[in-house]
């Protein structure tokens, strides 16, 4: 059986889900993302194991998810003094 891949069409309920679980989720620059910090992905470790298995293989969708978090202002930029994508200006 093929492994299920998301649909970029996916990408703002799995944003919305991993939130959900209390996760920290936000791009790092124009090129990658993180689900939280590390205690945030321990103690929901099996809600995001139902997550990827729910929208399958998300790899292939890393640019169009970075920018997805981008347009809702959920990313931080390397060199930046924001230290929370919170922090950053336009979210003020």
């Amino acid at each position: 059986m093929a492994a299920r891949l998301m649909r970029s069409s996916d990408i703002p309920a799995f944003v919305a889900k991993v939130i959900e679980t209390g996760c920290d989720i936000c791009a790092i620059g124009h090129s990658g993302y993180v689900l939280g910090d590390v205690e945030e992905m321990v103690a929901a470790e099996d809600e995001l194991r139902r997550i990827d298995e729910e929208f399958g293989d998300r790899d292939f969708l890393l640019p169009e998810i970075v920018v997805y978090l981008r347009s809702i202002g959920r990313y931080l930029d390397p060199g930046s003094s924001a230290s929370h994508w919170s922090d950053n200006p336009r979210m003020q």
